[in-house]
Parts: structure tokens; sequence; C-alpha cells
């Protein structure tokens, strides 16, 4: 028996590029193909691996990166298929830049809404402009998370190759219940590598990020990201949003 988190709660593969783009601190209009393909593949790679249920528009820009990077190994021989390219890549950085600009009025519609509503209570996340020597808190994506899962996993020093998550030995239902119970014993959230600390093998690790996945997406948690450290901290959220992750708790 396996356990499917769908992607598409989450984030889509235009989300993915923008996070490489901003990762490698990358201008859009100069993407380095071949580098950006191998990174994309990699996460795509793990996603797999980790059940997630990767949906086909992922494939689909996994596809048309594998073309631009075959293309940009080839000699340029023929001018049609050259022109092909081009445009294909042109037509890739429209929609990132157009993607980015959406994403972006997203946000501050977003910042603008939490100053409506308290997600959390002021004791744990102080949402007061933040001075200019303070910690800079942003939400982490769902790629954040994976580059942290990424690092956690290689600590583990076993195989890297990554197996089927099996729920016969460790539940993701219980692992909920044990983060909840985590939050709700401290007033400063969690970090999420400590969460992490102490678990023998692969599969009580891969177990328990399904879990903080299925909490987010019952939006139960929030998810923070030191802008400077890339430290991840996890809080609960207060609100009656998170009484269906109360329940299965």
């Amino acid at each position: 028996m396996t356990y499917n988190v769908k992607l598409d709660d989450f984030e889509g593969p235009l989300d993915l590029l923008l996070f490489l783009v901003r990762k490698n601190e990358i201008d859009i209009q100069n993407i380095p193909i071949v580098l950006i393909t191998r990174q994309y593949i990699e996460y795509i790679d793990l996603m797999k691996a980790l059940n997630l249920d990767i949906a086909g528009d992922f494939i689909v820009m996994a596809s048309t990166l594998m073309y631009l990077k075959s293309r940009a190994l080839l000699p340029k021989v023929d001018e049609e298929e050259q022109e092909e390219e081009g445009n294909t890549l042109e037509e890739l950085k429209k929609q990132l830049l157009e993607y980015q600009q959406y994403r972006e009025a997203a946000q501050r519609l977003k910042e603008q809404n939490v100053l409506e509503k308290d997600v959390f209570t002021r004791s744990k996340i102080d949402e007061s402009p933040q001075e200019e020597h303070e910690i800079v808190l942003r939400e982490a994506s769902l790629f954040d998370l994976l580059t942290a899962l990424k690092k956690v996993l290689e600590r583990t020093g076993d195989d890297p190759d990554i197996f089927e998550v099996s729920l016969e030995h460790i539940s993701v239902k219980d692992k909920i219940s044990e983060i909840m119970q985590m939050l709700q014993e401290t007033e400063d959230g969690i970090d999420f590598n400590l969460l992490f600390s102490g678990m023998p093998n692969k599969l009580e690790i891969i177990t328990t990020f399904l879990a903080l996945l299925e909490l987010m997406k019952l939006q139960a948690i929030k998810v923070y990201q030191n802008v400077s450290f890339s430290q991840i901290n996890i809080y609960p959220v207060e609100d009656d949003d998170a009484g269906e992750a109360k329940q299965l708790a």
C-alpha cells in the first residue's frame, strides 16, 4: 500500500522552474538550459521516488527541457530546426516571465489579506514590520522542502536510491499525530531538521515528510523559511481551517 500526495495541491512545473531560476540566481532571459534541465529532472526523480502524484504538466515540461537541452548540445546545422528551438525557448521564457508576474501579484494580495486575518497567534510569529537587522521570513515552497529533505536523506549515509514508501511499518496518520503533538508543546515552531533528528532510516524520514505535506494540504500548518540562512520552521495554524487535521491527530 502506498500513500500518494497530489502535487497540484501545491505547485506546478512553472513553480519548479522559477524556484530553480531563483536558487541559481539566473536571469530568465539567459537561462543555462543544460543546468536547469539537469536540476529539473533531479527534482522530478525525487518526487517520483516519494510516490508523489505528478501531474502530466510536469512531464510535458520535462520533455520540453530535454528537447532544448539536446538541441543546445548538438551542432547548429539546420536553420529550420534552429528556428524551432529558438521559438520554443522564447515561448518558455515568456511563460516564465508572465507566471513570475502573476506570482508576485498574488503574493502582494496575500500580504494585504494577512492584515485582515491573523493566521498565527502573535506569540508565535510577529507580523509587525521588520527592522533591517531582523531576520526576514517567507513562506517556504514545496521545492524548498524537497531541497531540505534531500539534505536530510544524504545524511543517512544509505544508498541514495529511494524506495516505494509502504504504510505497513510506519503510518502517515501516526506521524501526523506526532507532529501536531510536537507543535502543541512549543510556542516557537519546529525546526525542519529537528523534526527528522534521531530517525534511523529513510522509510521513517519519508513517511514524516509525507505527513508534513498532508498537514500543509489541510492548512493545519504553515512552513516559513529564513531567507538569510535557509532555516525552515513549521508553525501550527490557529484558526478553524486546522479542524480536519486535529481530527486526524
